[in-house]
């Protein structure tokens, strides 16, 4: 560890040790989230409607509040967005995170509240760098500077009231100016808008500075990547940023890619660190270099509630259960209450928690994004170890995929399609959709049992993409950059029949 570093340590080290404590205390932390979010919100138009001064526990909690969609507090937003206060949260907002529409809009906004970016996303920020410093009492990461690539279109103004951007473009526009003394490049080439003429600045002005640490999407700082290998005529990443030891990714699943990381920075000393930090709160670090899980964070301004994949397939009024009552395997929508003025809000994402006490989980996909045409229930989680276990049996490289199920063939059966664009193409494309099918097979009962002689799912097609056809379809739909991709599972084929016609 170098002087710099280790002056800059013992900051982190008193916070590494509240955390240690989500072991043993998660219940009464978590109630105490609840607690003074109530307390917080008792006398906004919300509280008032739910009676919230009137809750006295979890139970009456969920009598009065219901769970929410965007589509429910959307009206309620935009009055936030208009300047008025004491709608969902006390206080005026100021700032809205832009982010992927619903079925009934364009794009959602979200409240983000000077609580929530401050006691939530900034306090998860500083929570990574500890972690990371625990694990690696080596590092030099305060003696080089980090990029950060985030932020595909920049804060624009929404009225005379509020501003809105990607969640990362609203994370650096209200950054300490201390921290721009660290990291790389300056605000007005990340908060650029168009996102290849971003990707050259980034380059022409970082591609001979000594850089220690990477933070973005894995698909998209894979292509800043390669653009800085290719400006500096170098094989590998390592060549041109030899101290560079650390990558924090999230927004994508990591397991497609690692891969080609794995030759693009052929170094033993460099790490891996997976957080998830969304537009409506930071929720998870991995805190265990040999564990893919994350450790939920539990003190952040969020109570946490969770809801049966299962149950909700099958109920119009699925229950939502605490954190104290997950299991461990089984798959959950996740549920969330906020210092920014969500209430019961379904984010939209899948967890499945690998351990109790601590809490650590993993994302497993969208409770839009999965394929159970044929109940199959095949999650994004088990298409990326899937993907995974197919590249290594046969030698192939995937860069992009999305797949969606096939219906009613001659013999009255399915199969899944899957649209793969290839980095290193395998030698026979039915040897990886058989390694593929067995690798689902393995990872998942109920693809199994419908695999089995056929019963209702043949052996799934690999259509092989040309060149560049998923980075064609994100121009095509203003998507470049930021934390926009393609869903790698669909259940109907709205975006793959785009693509196959596009890859004709």
């Amino acid at each position: 560890m170098d002087i710099l570093t280790k002056a800059i340590s013992p900051i982190f080290s008193a916070r590494r040790r509240e955390i240690d404590l989500f072991d043993k205390q998660s219940t009464d932390i978590q109630h105490k989230q609840l607690h003074r979010l109530l307390k917080a919100a008792r006398y906004t138009e919300w509280g008032k409607k739910y009676k919230i001064k009137d809750i006295l526990n979890y139970k009456t909690f969920c009598e009065h509040v219901p769970i929410s969609t965007y589509e429910d507090l959307h009206p309620l937003i935009e009055r936030m967005i208009n300047g008025e206060k004491n709608i969902l949260w006390p206080s005026a907002v100021h700032w809205f995170a832009k982010s992927s529409g619903t079925t009934n809009a364009r794009s959602k906004y979200i409240p983000v509240t000077q609580e929530i970016l401050k006691k939530c996303h900034y306090k998860g920020g500083f929570d990574t760098v500890a972690l990371y410093l625990h694990n690696n009492p080596h590092t030099r990461f305060f003696s080089k500077k980090g990029l950060i690539l985030g932020g595909s279109h920049s804060p624009s103004t929404l009225n005379a009231q509020a501003h809105c951007g990607d969640l990362s473009a609203v994370l650096l526009q209200n950054l300490n100016p201390l921290v721009n003394l660290v990291r790389v490049p300056r605000k007005e080439i990340i908060l650029m808008d168009e996102w290849e003429a971003k990707i050259k600045a980034i380059v022409e002005t970082t591609w001979n500075k000594d850089i220690v640490s990477l933070s973005g999407i894995p698909s998209w700082m894979l292509v800043l990547i390669k653009a800085v290998i290719q400006k500096a005529g170098k094989e590998t990443l390592s060549e041109v940023w030899p101290n560079l030891e650390v990558f924090f990714h999230g927004g994508v699943g990591f397991e497609p890619y690692r891969t080609q990381y794995e030759k693009l920075i052929p170094s033993e000393k460099m790490h891996y660190m997976e957080t998830y930090n969304a537009s409506e709160g930071f929720f998870g670090i991995q805190d265990d270099p040999s564990d893919r899980s994350m450790l939920l964070m539990l003190d952040y301004g969020i109570f946490y509630e969770f809801i049966s994949i299962n149950e909700q397939a099958n109920s119009d009024n699925p229950k939502a259960i605490p954190l104290e009552d997950v299991k461990v395997g089984e798959n959950y929508a996740m549920v969330i209450s906020t210092i920014g003025g969500l209430w019961r809000y379904c984010i939209g994402d899948t967890v499945r928690f690998t351990s109790l006490f601590p809490h650590k989980f993993i994302i497993t996909g969208r409770t839009k994004f999965f394929i159970n045409a044929f109940g199959e229930e095949l999650m994004v989680d088990n298409a990326e170890k899937g993907i995974r276990k197919a590249c290594e049996e046969t030698n192939a490289i995937v860069k992009a995929y999305t797949a969606a199920p096939l219906f009613l063939l001659n013999n009255g059966k399915g199969r899944h399609q899957w649209l793969i664009e290839f980095e290193k193409t395998p030698t026979s494309p039915e040897s990886f959709a058989t390694c593929l099918d067995k690798a689902l097979q393995q990872l998942n009962s109920d693809y199994e049992a419908k695999r089995y002689k056929e019963i209702s799912l043949q052996t799934p097609e690999i259509i092989i993409a040309r060149e560049n056809l998923f980075f064609d379809w994100m121009k095509k739909h203003d998507k470049l950059g930021g934390q926009h991709k393609i869903p790698g599972l669909s259940n109907n084929r709205d975006i793959i029949n785009e693509l196959i016609i596009m890859n004709s």
